[in-house]
């Protein structure tokens, strides 16, 4: 027996060795995503610098330097014509929609023009805008040491659904979009009018090294020789970042005028490299099948605030990225090692998914951006395999149907259900009538895209709305333990980080209404379950009624021999 016992020591020994070699293990996962973390921004705040901050040429070799044209002060004019060829080598079929004369790079100013529609434009083409800085009084193709640039007036982009009234099928813009329907399908990309035109002149008197031109900057110059030095003419740049989605107009072939707002602002060199940058990232999204409306939202985030937002936005942005991250991992860890559901609402983990499920196709019906849709996603799938667990769900392929299995709860599960059940009973007296209520009432007054949008509408209404009602359970079930032992903590506290941080998103990410008050919802859920933290203080050391122990290295007292 002195030898077994040596043994079982020995075995326990070599148990508690395991463990203590496997917490590095456990823990290099989250240390490897912190560091990388940290690279990352560390890496990206280099490179930010880089790009706004531009080396000058130095005064030691001042043959080399490339210096400014508008050093000279030159008297300008701007000009904006209009024209459906892509290139045009003179005058002939080109319009002039705006002549700035005494145009002066100094002052900021917006003009809103009528611009003559073209027949071949109207039958689903394309009209461009050419931009040209020239010497005043002198004729754009005239003058060599003019700057210009194109830029196209139209988008083709597939038409919003119309919506309508369900019950009466009513429409407030039904004549007008039945014209729109005798010419083109709604599932076709369409012409659209691209109202806004925003201009850029780089006016700091910056020398360039010849040696080393930025090559973001260097594709917009263009380069004169006077005298003995090189001079590049004045930076022209068009924001594409500022044509958004909601400025876009459908052009129809009833159209032979459209406004065309016109505005013009000087910008300096950090933030002309840095919007250089930011405009070829939207560029490589789209080319990646990225939609036009997906990269419209990203254009929000740059255009809607300022750099120093922005800069917020961006470091707010990594760690939401970061502690996501963590939240699957630890989510994911906590329901692997899950043995059982004792402490667990199973109320709760099936309203959860059921939710989750709802938010995402709801997100995916209103055609959201991609930033929100795509973790709204993976939370889904997480949710369901949750369930999977918690119902103790196996799937055997016997055909081409599986066969789907429950397995047995022990008696402390089932009195865990009893708790579920009771506080469920209770929040369907409320809840039911209030979902249902709200659903007709929307059918009545509100119009939609289809039946199916009206079914997603009514679901995810009622999840945003009341969702938090159903946490209630598991918060009887903490109430009835006197205990919070059993939820997966480290979860929580990555999650809480990015409820707030999901509150500062709510007014930067363009979303729908319910989506954003349903961050602010989940404060007061958080808070209540840091109420039950505090109120139910748990001892890690301590083995449980359920035989659990919550510390690594529990306490044990000396054995007396």
């Amino acid at each position: 027996s002195g030898a077994e016992g040596r043994g079982a020591l020995a075995g326990r020994g070599a148990d508690a060795g395991a463990g203590r070699a496997m917490l590095p293990r456990r823990s290099s996962l989250t240390g490897l995503a912190v560091g990388l973390f940290a690279v990352y921004v560390a890496h990206t705040c280099w490179v930010m610098y880089g790009i706004v901050h531009t080396r000058p040429c130095p005064p030691a070799a001042p043959d080399g330097c490339i210096r400014p044209y508008l050093a000279r002060r030159p008297k300008l004019q701007l000009s904006v014509y209009t024209t459906t060829r892509s290139n045009i080598g003179n005058e002939n079929n080109i319009d002039l929609v705006l002549n700035v004369e005494n145009f002066d790079v100094e002052s900021k100013f917006e003009r809103t023009v009528n611009v003559s529609v073209p027949k071949k434009t109207r039958n689903n083409g394309t009209l461009y805008a050419y931009i040209f800085l020239h010497h005043a009084g002198i004729l754009p193709w005239h003058d060599g040491k003019q700057v210009h640039i194109v830029s196209p007036l139209t988008t083709y982009m597939v038409p919003k659904p119309e919506e309508i009234n369900l019950l009466t099928g009513e429409s407030v813009t039904q004549q007008i979009e039945a014209e729109k329907k005798e010419t083109y399908a709604l599932d076709e990309p369409i012409s659209h009018w691209r109202s806004r035109l925003t201009l850029n002149v780089m006016v700091e008197d910056f020398v360039f090294d010849g040696s080393s031109l930025p090559a973001d900057v260097h594709r917009y110059m263009k380069m004169v020789q006077l005298g003995k030095t090189v001079h590049y003419l004045p930076i022209l740049f068009i924001d594409q970042l500022s044509n958004r989605v909601k400025d876009l107009m459908i052009i129809n072939r009833s159209t032979t005028e459209l406004p065309l707002t016109v505005s013009y602002d000087k910008i300096s060199l950090g933030k002309l490299r840095f919007w250089i940058h930011m405009q070829d990232a939207v560029y490589s999204l789209q080319q990646f099948g990225f939609s036009e409306k997906d990269a419209d939202e990203v254009k929000g985030i740059f255009v809607d605030t300022n750099l120093y937002l922005l800069a917020l936005t961006f470091f707010v942005a990594a760690f939401h990225l970061l502690f996501d991250f963590l939240a699957f991992k630890n989510d994911i860890s906590f329901w692997t090692k899950k043995k059982s559901m004792i402490g667990m609402s199973t109320k709760a983990v099936l309203w959860r998914c059921f939710s989750t499920v709802v938010v995402f196709l709801f997100l995916l019906d209103e055609q959201t951006s991609l930033l929100v849709l795509i973790p709204a996603g993976i939370g889904a799938v997480i949710e369901l395999w949750k369930v999977k667990k918690a119902l103790k769900m196996t799937f055997e392929w016997g055909g081409l149907m599986p066969t789907i299995k429950f397995g047995d709860f022990t008696e402390s599960e089932k009195k865990m259900e009893e708790y579920d059940n009771q506080a469920m009973k209770y929040l369907s007296y409320l809840l039911y009538p209030l979902c249902i209520g709200g659903a007709i009432y929307s059918l009545l007054n509100v119009k939609y895209k289809s039946w199916y949008s009206w079914l997603i509408n009514s679901f995810v209404n009622g999840v945003y709305a009341f969702g938090f009602l159903f946490m209630l359970p598991q918060l009887f079930v903490n109430y009835k333990m006197k205990s919070v032992a059993h939820l997966p903590w480290k979860v929580f506290t990555y999650k809480a980080f990015n409820t707030f941080i999901d509150d500062i998103f709510a007014f930067i990410i363009t979303m729908p209404t319910s989506h954003r008050l349903a961050c602010f919802r989940d404060d007061v859920v958080l808070l209540v379950y840091l109420y039950q933290r505090w109120l139910y203080p748990v001892d890690k050391s301590r083995v449980n009624e359920y035989g659990e122990s919550y510390e690594e290295k529990p306490r044990r007292k000396p054995h007396k021999e």
